[in-house]
Order: C-alpha cells, then sequence, then structure tokens
C-alpha cells in the first residue's frame, strides 16, 4: 500500500479468533486484506496464551490502552507483535531505553535541501507519525522511559487523547484505527527484586489511564517443550524430545530457585531455546548449557545450577563427552 493509502485505511474483513488464534471463544475480529511493510511475519508455531490473547484483542477491536506484563522472555512484544501479523494490522515497536528522548516520540526541526537551498523544516517523531495511521504502536520496556518520555507519552493515552505540536502550533487527531500497547517487566513499581536494573517507578495517575493490564506468566510445561521442539525440529524424535523434556525441568528448577532466593538469574523461555538451537551447533547439550546460561549466572552460585542439571539429567554436568564438541553444523 501506498503512504497515503495507508493513513486512509480501515479494517476490511472479519476474521474468527477461535480458528486464527486457536483460542476457545466465539469472537469477530477487525482486520485488513492487505499486508504492508510494517506488518510483522507470521510465526507459524507461536502458541497463544488465552487470557493475553483477549487482551489484546480487546486492545484492536475497542481501542482499549493495552499493557503487558510480565518476567523477561515470556513473549510479551512477540505476543502483540503475532496477533497484529494475523490481522494484517501495521505495527511499530519503540524500545523505550535511556537514549530514546522526548524530541525523539514528538519531532524536531532539521535542515534539509529544497532545491538549491537549506531550508528549516519539522520532522514528525514516531508519536505523531503513528498517531495518524491505523498503526499500532508498541512501548517496549515501559517501565524504563525516562519521565520527560513518560509524560509525552501520557497525552495521548486517553481513548480520544489529541496531540498537541507546541511547534507547529497544530492539534492531530487520532486514527479511528490508531491502537496503543505497552510490555513492561515491573508495572510500574520500580526494581523491587534486583532482577530489573534501570526500571523506574511509574506515575500512579500515567498507570492509571491503561485500560487494561495482563500478565503473561512462564508457560506451562507441555507448551513450553513445545514450542523448543518447534524452534528446533531435529530433536523431535524419541531421544530428543527426552532431552527437553530435561532441558525445561533444569528451566522450571530455576525459576523455582529465584522464586526461593537461592539464585538471582532464571532461564526464560527465551533461553531454553537459545540452549536447544546452540546443542544443534556444539553438539553437546552440556556445553551449550554453559555457554547458553551456566556463564551468566553469579560465580558463587553456579554450583547450585550444576546441582539444578544434576537433578534433571541425572547425571554431572562434567559428566557429557564433548569429544566432537568441535564437529559444528553447518549453516
Amino acid at each position: 500500500m501506498e503512504v497515503t493509502d495507508i493513513v486512509t485505511s480501515k479494517p476490511d474483513r472479519m476474521v474468527d479468533a477461535r480458528s486464527v488464534f486457536g483460542i476457545d471463544v466465539d469472537l469477530k475480529v477487525p482486520a485488513f486484506s492487505e499486508r504492508d511493510d510494517h506488518v510483522p511475519e507470521i510465526d507459524e508455531v507461536y502458541r497463544f496464551n488465552t487470557e493475553v490473547t483477549l487482551a489484546i484483542l480487546a486492545g484492536f477491536m475497542c481501542n482499549r490502552r493495552v499493557m503487558v506484563q510480565g518476567l523477561h522472555g515470556t513473549g510479551k512484544s512477540s505476543h502483540i507483535e503475532q496477533v497484529a501479523a494475523r490481522l494484517n494490522w501495521p505495527c511499530v515497536r519503540v524500545n523505550l531505553d535511556g537514549h530514546i528522548s522526548r524530541l525523539d516520540l514528538v519531532g524536531k526541526d532539521a535542515i534539509v535541501v529544497r532545491g538549491d537551498h537549506q531550508v528549516t523544516e519539522f520532522q514528525e517523531g514516531i508519536v505523531p507519525w503513528a498517531l495518524q495511521r491505523p498503526v499500532a504502536l508498541i512501548f517496549d520496556e515501559y517501565d524504563a522511559g525516562r519521565p520527560d518520555v513518560m509524560f509525552v507519552i501520557q497525552r495521548i493515552l486517553e481513548t480520544d487523547g489529541k496531540f498537541t505540536l507546541l511547534d507547529q502550533n497544530r492539534v492531530i487527531h487520532p486514527h479511528p484505527c490508531f491502537r496503543l500497547f505497552a510490555t513492561t517487566n515491573t508495572v510500574g513499581l520500580g526494581n523491587l527484586n534486583g532482577l530489573y536494573h534501570g526500571t523506574q517507578t511509574l506515575n500512579h495517575a500515567q498507570i492509571d489511564r491503561w485500560n487494561v493490564v495482563a500478565t503473561l506468566n512462564y508457560l506451562s510445561r507441555e507448551d513450553e517443550r513445545a514450542i523448543v521442539l518447534a524452534r528446533a525440529p531435529e530433536l523431535d524424535d524419541a531421544a530428543g524430545r527426552a532431552l527437553v523434556e530435561s532441558m525445561v525441568s533444569v528451566a522450571e528448577l530455576t525459576r523455582k530457585g529465584f522464586a526461593a532466593g537461592d539464585l538471582s538469574t532464571l532461564m526464560s523461555p527465551r533461553t531454553v531455546i537459545n540452549w536447544a538451537e546452540n546443542i544443534r551447533i556444539f553438539r553437546d547439550p552440556g556445553l551449550a548449557f554453559c555457554l547458553t546460561f551456566l556463564n551468566k549466572c553469579d560465580e558463587a552460585e553456579r554450583p547450585v545450577v550444576a546441582e539444578y542439571f544434576q537433578r534433571a539429567f541425572g547425571k554431572e554436568l562434567a559428566s557429557f563427552e564433548s569429544g566432537n564438541v568441535l564437529t559444528l553444523a553447518t549453516p
């Protein structure tokens, strides 16, 4: 679609939530027939969480401001993107790291060449650009944003929130199909457990403006095993499935250890997938485990992690043969 088409386009079909997202609910969701460059690619093996999917669909259907909260590696941003991908809804992610400034969001004057002359021209930031289009704007790491950035976002958290460009003396009205989402680790409560350095305590008045807050916890054992096998299909045989079962057991033990205060680091589903993919490279589950997770742990905690490995695999971490480690997988 051309840019002018994007600005004026609206959803032109309805999709069935049960058949498209695999959730047990009778729901018709508006969607676009055509894809553009901003629509995420569909991940065919992605597994949707029912509660979180319903929250995200409410955002798309009813223009709710939706925040998805959860520990790292649970797939919060991916969940929103994969819903958008199946609706052909353009989607833009912005990571609110410490380098994102108010000018990046609002816009700023820039020198451009028009004909043979240099002129100063206002260039819109991501917020006014997205606000005028049928775009799902996702603010990643929302609780890491700087205070001046957060107050810019607060202007558009109202469903019909207009955005004023003071430098341009212009008021931007949101496109009817503009949608706003955020992902966060702490729901604005700050870095309570030391796991998420750099997060901020958010203004409660701003948190209150989010219409829906969904929590995405770690997957069930069965779902996590299925996703790992989908990402590493070469393990999908009897021996491989037994291996993945033990890998997921290690991950669960690290999460329980973290909850009990025995560990300061835990294995996310993303880490388990990385472990499986690294086994493909190094051909050794023990070495791949060390390179994927163990070396990230505090040195004083590594014996505890090695014990988890021994309990899940029934053998010591050092007992894995690594004679064929150098026989790397070909790309």
